[in-house]
């Protein structure tokens, strides 16, 4: 019996490394150019009125973002949106809910221009940081030259490329330590392989690999033009109701849920996508063991957070 059970053990081991792979531990980045957008990741002088910062809505210790419903811009204002996650961004094969960046250095440059988050533009603040003789001379030795908007962009998404949050308890496991998680967390594991989870969370960061619909087999509809997903920038009506699939790394963390930021609970979100994506009743014995499963994918934080 004991046999029977390492076998099956061995092979869904294997069948989850084909689906889902550990987090590097030792990324390749620029350091320098990642510590200069280190820096500017937490400039609020990126702002129209120097109150906010990239670290605004996204706090790296506490999951990579801010814990609210929808995020507040300058003046208080308000977006529409859930902000994802910045950690293991780099893994998301296009950035925002609605994908419109096709990387991290077009997702830099979002938040800036945008009026109700940044409410500022390149330019501005290129002249800002040129008055900063500190900047002119980071500026100077990472791209040997002056500031220039592209260079922003870039550094910023250099540090973002840094941000990965490796060796959680089940990425540990994905490398052979059967004990790394508990019995009851690898029952959870088997139920998000057996109900289908996995179809739309793999890959390295267990989503951020494909768009798919919110509602697949119930509908679930938003009725603000922000929560359109893809059609807002395709205009295709198939598209609509289509977002990035967010990655489930560190998701204990980064409450409340979805791109409206309308579920509070990790349970709830469980029960819903089992409703909605799956078709599945809830069973509250089933959540209960998936929830605990996820909890193990909380990694360690970014090594780049310890350097100056």
């Amino acid at each position: 019996m004991r046999i029977t059970l390492l076998i099956i053990l061995i092979t869904n081991l294997l069948f989850a490394k084909e689906l889902i792979s550990p987090i590097e531990e030792n990324v390749i980045v620029d350091i320098n150019k990642a510590l200069l957008g280190k820096k500017l990741f937490f400039e609020k002088r990126l702002s129209k009125d120097n109150t906010i910062s990239c670290a605004s809505c996204h706090i790296i210790a506490e999951g990579g973002d801010d814990n609210k419903r929808v995020s507040e811009g300058i003046n208080k204002k308000k977006g529409s949106l859930n902000a994802p996650t910045v950690l293991n961004s780099k893994y998301n094969f296009v950035q925002f809910w609605d994908g419109r960046a096709k990387n991290l250095e077009e997702q830099a440059a979002g938040p800036i221009h945008n009026p109700i988050e940044m409410g500022s533009d390149l330019k501005t603040v290129v002249k800002e940081l040129k008055k900063d003789p500190g900047y002119v001379k980071r500026f100077r030795e990472v791209f040997n030259d002056v500031i220039k908007p592209n260079y922003i962009t870039e550094a910023i998404a250099e540090f973002e490329n840094a941000l990965v949050t490796p060796n959680s308890r089940f990425d540990k496991f994905l490398k052979g330590d059967i004990h790394a998680i508990t019995e009851y967390e690898k029952e959870g594991f088997e139920l998000f392989k057996s109900y289908g989870c996995i179809s739309c969370h793999n890959g390295v960061n267990m989503g951020g690999n494909l768009f798919q619909k919110m509602g697949i087999l119930k509908k679930k509809d938003y009725q603000n033009k922000e929560y359109l997903g893809r059609y807002n920038v395709t205009k295709d009506e198939e598209d609509k109701f289509f977002y990035k699939v967010p990655g489930l790394r560190n998701i204990e963390q980064t409450a409340p849920y979805f791109h409206s930021g309308e579920v509070k609970t990790l349970k709830e979100a469980v029960e819903l996508m089992m409703e909605f994506q799956l078709g599945i009743k809830p069973n509250s014995k089933s959540v209960e063991k998936i929830e605990a499963f996820l909890k193990t994918l909380n990694g360690e934080m970014p090594k780049i957070m310890e350097l100056k």
